[in-house]
């Protein structure tokens, strides 16, 4: 079941879509152009390659191909099923593979795009301009395991963290440690070519070492500090053996570290944020304006436990409520942006967003005048085709008249069949971009 539309959630769904188009990728990107063409002419370079992974990746590489397609030698493009169209393809598209792989698990089609891009930069020098296009996603689209790993020891090591619990941070200081591409390794791989990287970042701090891995960018963590967060999420009997020994052999100095900051490699690239979380949450609180609410920005850095962050925001929305009960009448807008993390022990269907969703209702069941959406930017909560959810004091109640448990639910991590039951659940398709989640709670009483 869908989502109910009322006012409030027809407002919170206005809101939500004006920080997506703040965040649009064909935008932000060809407000780059220009810089791009500078950088080519007054290098003299004599080719361009294009690369692009991550969720928002045909829409960034769109916003090139329109603008200066014409100066492309060749690309590839990888982007998450689902995710690319008809529309990009014939004239210049046709210099350009368009490839469709898994997330958040890495998959064989995404092994066999990587190989692609690992052998047209082979081709790459110092005449070589390397236009990277990187985005939300990339860590699992953009796949090519170390020597001695197999892709089903890399797509285990992944879920096991993920189920664990561990945030994006940990989880791609492992991934990079067992990668031949992320962690800087990328841009190793093709020096002495330049290499302009855009980037949508979909990290807290626009951490340029985290987003996507960090392909292209030097990484300051090291094996030692893989293996212990392996470690500190007790899967080092879990994790494949192959995986562990290569940590072993990283902590003992038998491999080379991913590449530091002193590598000359990074005097031949150049990085720019186009877009990010602060972007959108600054666009939703316009448009809360914009609507007649008093629009407070709680964090633009929501992270921890998506349950705890749940009580947090309940707390902050039923305070707000019971301080303006005293005016007889209130229209507030609370935006709150940023990643959470779930816990998973039970066996049931959803995510982050679905989570928080479900664990926010049963803190405000029964108040009247709160409306309150999680969801991520990019469309997609947890393994399906949901982004998120939308609850009110109603939810919990009308739940227990159809005789559904809501903490069964929550306990068991079953929050999309909770509101697929119930209604609720915020359906927008892959929106082509994605910078972490938002949280917005409507106050109208």
């Amino acid at each position: 079941m869908g989502v109910k539309v009322t006012e409030p959630t027809d407002s919170i769904v206005k809101i939500f879509y004006g920080a997506l188009r703040a965040v649009d990728p064909y935008r932000a990107v060809g407000l780059h152009t220009d810089r791009v063409l500078s950088v080519f002419k007054n290098g003299n370079y004599s080719r361009v390659y294009l690369i692009g992974f991550g969720k928002a990746a045909i829409p960034m590489s769109r916003a090139i191909m329109d603008e200066i397609g014409q100066m492309v030698t060749s690309g590839i493009i990888i982007t998450k099923y689902g995710h690319s169209t008809e529309a990009d393809q014939g004239d210049p598209w046709d210099k350009i593979k368009v490839f469709e792989a898994g997330h958040p698990l890495p998959d064989e089609n995404g092994m066999r795009a990587t190989r692609e891009v690992l052998e047209l930069l082979r081709g790459a020098d110092d005449r070589t301009l390397v236009l990277c296009l990187v985005s939300g996603g990339g860590s699992a689209l953009l796949v090519s395991p170390y020597e001695g790993i197999t892709l089903e020891e890399k797509q285990k090591t992944t879920g096991l963290l993920l189920k664990a619990g561990a945030d994006i941070g940990e989880l791609n200081t492992v991934r990079k440690h067992i990668s031949q591409v992320k962690g800087g390794r990328l841009a190793e791989g093709v020096y002495p070519a330049q290499v302009v990287s855009l980037i949508l970042s979909d990290v807290m701090g626009d951490r340029l070492d985290v987003i996507a891995s960090g392909p292209t960018f030097p990484d300051p963590s090291t094996y030692l500090d893989a293996l212990r967060i392996v470690e500190k999420y007790h899967l080092e009997k879990e994790v494949p053996r192959a995986v562990m020994d290569l940590a072993d052999r990283g902590v003992q100095g038998l491999i080379p570290e991913t590449p530091k900051g002193d590598s000359p490699v990074f005097q031949r690239v150049d990085h720019q944020i186009v877009g990010n979380s602060k972007m959108a949450i600054d666009a939703a609180e316009k448009e809360a304006e914009a609507l007649g609410y008093q629009a407070i920005v709680l964090s633009a850095e929501m992270k921890g436990e998506a349950r705890t962050a749940a009580r947090y925001l309940a707390k902050e929305a039923m305070t707000l409520r019971r301080t303006g009960a005293t005016a007889g009448h209130m229209r507030a807008c609370l935006i709150g942006g940023g990643e959470t993390t779930v816990t998973v022990r039970g066996s049931g269907s959803g995510g982050r967003n679905m989570e928080t969703a479900l664990a926010f209702a049963l803190e405000i069941e029964g108040v009247s005048g709160i409306t309150f959406l999680s969801a991520g930017t990019d469309g997609t909560d947890g393994p399906t085709d949901a982004a998120g959810a939308i609850v009110d004091g109603e939810t919990v109640t009308r739940a227990k008249r159809m005789g559904i448990d809501p903490e069964r639910y929550l306990e068991d991590n079953d929050s999309y069949n909770f509101f697929k039951s119930t209604g609720g659940l915020f359906i927008t398709g892959p929106t082509g971009t994605n910078v972490m989640d938002l949280q917005i709670t409507l106050l109208d009483f």
